[in-house]
């Protein structure tokens, strides 16, 4: 990626590096970005001759992955990467030579991988790639859903919110948007699977395929209350379902 300028750098005595730069220092390690890139170039535009040319390939999918770690919409993506210096290093930004790429252009190869179903392939691609080096997936699953905000303004071509998302309401507040469904890893804390759906579709209705057939203990909230058969239908060795603060639902019989 290229490098940051001098004034960038800038003389911070006593600065330290945070988790999150940790963690993004080893994402920049452990991820095959060539190999993943070359996946989706076939399907990305290269326009010819005075076209304008699209942000590069690998860029755009840093950006992707943050938004999925870090929970981030496309205007919050933009916003973040103009706010972080950590997340700009990581995507390879530097703001004295170049603008952040817009939430228009975020939504646009949000929706090119969705069009091309790209995110369940460079999914499986991490984790088989994370398998090989050491990194497996042990017994263990704590599994958690996270609304993912979308502006619900119809101040757009169509004149319409997008159909994909929908309204709910958590506790006395209501939000329009999407819901990412996640299965972590217990032990190495690896996000396994994941799967979006509408913000209204209830938490526990897709927990069976958060689940990698191998657990013998699954951890979540309370929402997941009465879910036993789901989820030994999809991981039979399952003896525990046990929430966060460490209350037992059961699996066992």
């Amino acid at each position: 990626m290229r490098q940051q300028t001098f004034a960038e750098e800038r003389f911070e005595k006593f600065r330290k590096k945070t988790r999150k730069e940790h963690f993004l220092d080893e994402m920049e390690r452990i991820i095959p970005w060539q190999e993943l890139t070359a996946a989706i170039e076939p399907f990305y535009p290269n326009p010819q001759g005075a076209g304008r040319r699209p942000v590069g390939v690998e860029r755009m999918l840093r950006i992707y992955f943050l938004q999925h770690w870090f929970n981030l919409s496309d205007p919050g993506a933009e916003e973040a990467l103009y706010d972080s210096r950590a997340l700009r290093a990581f995507v390879g930004i530097d703001l004295g030579r170049e603008p952040v790429p817009d939430e228009t252009t975020l939504c646009k190869f949000r929706h090119l991988m969705e069009r091309h179903h790209l995110g369940d392939q460079l999914f499986h691609r991490v984790n088989d790639y994370l398998k090989e080096n050491g990194l497996q997936v042990a017994c263990g699953t704590i599994v958690d859903a996270t609304i993912i905000s979308a502006p619900s303004s119809t101040k757009n071509r169509k004149k319409a919110r997008d159909p994909e998302m929908h309204q709910t309401r958590k506790g006395n507040q209501w939000y329009f948007g999407m819901k990412a469904h996640i299965g972590v890893d217990s032990q190495t804390k690896l996000i396994h699977s994941v799967v979006a759906t509408a913000a209204n579709v209830h938490d526990s209705a897709v927990i069976g395929d958060l689940l990698h057939g191998g657990e013998t203990r699954v951890w979540g909230d309370s929402v997941y209350t009465g879910k036993r058969a789901a989820i030994l239908e999809c991981a039979p060795l399952a003896k525990d379902f046990t929430n966060q603060k460490g209350n037992r639902y059961g699996c066992s019989e």
